[in-house]
């Protein structure tokens, strides 16, 4: 019986007011739109992150003739100083984040070099003009910075190099998008809150007669509030559930319809990260509108 009255109660409530609901549920679904983005974005990212930081190598360069660096002042790497680079990175106090090391010949350095060469530059040059180079593959890159500390200073070497740079500014553009978006989330959620605030208080205030007599006759306040608390959070599921349906949408169609086949060799999020998202952006909209709901009955309207 409870039950059937708190359901009819919602029910004429958001009959009502249903402008104000349906300004509710908009609003809520713009908000939970963008929180889903951030959340995909940083998914994406770290998505990213996995398939392609562990495919770069940390590149040591070794002396070469003519090279101007302090290191090299002594002339090119000798034999002895790669076996002592080499002892440092396989048996030395980082030898433990080093899953392997490639030496590529001076020869392998100068085919590569002239196979890529298209203007003739380097058509006058020979293997002796190089170096070998180092092709370091680690556990973590992200422990970069402690290899090339423990390698940087040791006679022999010229330079060494992060493959991750060539990412930084893909990773550090997406990392700004979901910034952005999560700013204008806290917005909308913000605004969200404040509009079903107000439409609580004024449904509330419309049936103050009914919630009087209804206290009278000994009435819970539980009872006489859930109504109120449920109708915004109706209001918001229905919001939440828009947004994941356009977040859907999107992923499905332009992600995985158009972005794959268009640059196929990126490892993108899909639908099923849409879904995986989903339960939060309902909890987060049934919660924003309970808690504002709460808040205003005790506060505004003393139900």
């Amino acid at each position: 019986m409870r039950l059937r009255f708190v359901a009819g109660e919602v029910w004429n409530g958001l009959r009502r007011n249903s402008t104000m609901a349906l300004s509710v549920a908009l609003v809520t679904f713009v908000s939970l739109t963008f929180v889903g983005a951030a959340a995909l974005t940083q998914m994406q990212v770290q998505q990213l992150k996995d398939a392609w930081y562990g495919q770069v190598e940390v590149s040591i360069f070794l002396c070469q003739p003519g090279a101007f660096e302090d290191n090299c002042a002594e002339g090119p790497v000798t034999t002895v100083q790669q076996d002592e680079i080499l002892e440092v990175l396989e048996e030395g106090n980082v030898s433990d984040l080093v899953q392997s090391v490639y030496v590529e010949t001076r020869e392998e350095v100068y085919e590569n070099i002239v196979e890529a060469d298209d203007t003739g530059v380097y058509s006058h040059v020979e293997p002796e003009d190089f170096a070998p180079v180092l092709r370091i593959k680690l556990h973590d890159p992200e422990q970069f910075q402690v290899v090339a500390d423990a390698t940087a200073g040791l006679p022999g070497v010229q330079s060494v190099y992060d493959q991750r740079e060539v990412f930084q500014d893909l990773f550090s553009l997406l990392n700004s998008a979901t910034i952005l978006a999560a700013v204008l989330a806290g917005v909308m959620m913000l605004t969200a809150v404040l509009l079903i605030t107000t439409t609580i208080r004024l449904s509330a205030l419309s049936r103050k007669r009914e919630t009087n007599i209804m206290r009278m006759v000994g009435a819970s306040r539980s009872l006489i509030q859930a109504p109120f608390m449920l109708e915004g959070a109706v209001a918001a599921t229905g919001g939440a559930i828009l947004a994941i349906a356009g977040l859907w949408f999107a992923v499905r169609y332009f992600v995985e319809g158009w972005l794959t086949g268009s640059i196929p060799w990126v490892d993108y999020i899909s639908s099923d990260d849409v879904w995986a998202v989903a339960p939060w952006l309902i909890l987060a909209a049934v919660g924003l509108a309970l808690i504002a709901s709460l808040f205003t009955l005790k506060r505004y309207t003393r139900v």
